[in-house]
């Protein structure tokens, strides 16, 4: 029964992610906002459907990320903000999951120190580049924002060089993403120049989606 209900939430996961990323290519806001909140809740439902196991930290996880998608929809940097902190705690919620799970005595620290460095360096220079064109007061936010997402992409890279398994490999490739969708999405918002990121907001989502589920994946086949 587990099985085949999860096959049916990742048939309902593709279903809606084809067509957002449809109006997405669109450019059609308007259209996107239907489909949108649908996206978490069944990789939410999949992860349960499908994991022996559930973890809490994992699914409060997903739900955070489901309340940012929801909250940037509507238009403003207030709701824009809003949904920034429900990320950024789903990054530290990521962080805690990646943590339980890492032998520290087995990290290889020359690879994650030079990595660390140029997440942290990619991140400066995003929010450099956006300064002519941000509003001062979203700078600093963006900027810690962007340190919470490298962090919690350090975290899986640890993780992968601890356990060196398939699963945390497929997690760390759904961290890389999720850390190109945030910087695509800051570009896409506040760069003068928005036609810099190719058919922009199916950028972002593309990769949005493939982060979230592979992290999940990911962590399932850690069990």
């Amino acid at each position: 029964m587990k099985n085949y209900l999860s096959v049916i939430f990742l048939v309902f996961l593709a279903v809606s992610s084809v067509i957002h990323l449809i109006h997405s290519w669109q450019d059609d806001s308007e259209k996107r906002k239907y489909t949108k909140p649908l996206l978490l809740l069944f990789i939410i439902a999949y992860y349960i459907a499908s994991a022996d196991k559930i973890s809490v930290l994992l699914v409060t996880a997903l739900a955070a990320s489901w309340l940012g998608d929801v909250l940037l929809i509507p238009s403003g940097n207030k709701w824009f903000t809003a949904g920034g902190i429900s990320f950024m705690i789903t990054h530290f919620l990521f962080i805690a999951v990646y943590a339980l799970r890492v032998d520290f005595s087995r990290v290889l620290w020359a690879l994650v120190i030079p990595a660390a460095v140029i997440y942290y360096g990619i991140s400066a220079v995003i929010i450099y580049k956006l300064k002519p064109s941000t509003p001062k007061i979203m700078l600093i936010p963006m900027y810690f924002y962007l340190l919470s997402n490298s962090t919690m992409n350090v975290f899986a890279l640890m993780l992968l060089t601890s356990l060196r398994s398939p699963g945390a490999a497929v997690a760390y490739m759904g961290a890389v993403l999720f850390f190109i969708s945030d910087c695509t999405l800051f570009l896409v918002r506040y760069h003068k120049n928005k036609d810099l990121i190719f058919k922009r907001h199916f950028t972002v989502m593309l990769t949005y989606i493939l982060g979230e589920f592979l992290i999940t994946q990911g962590l399932l086949m850690l069990g």
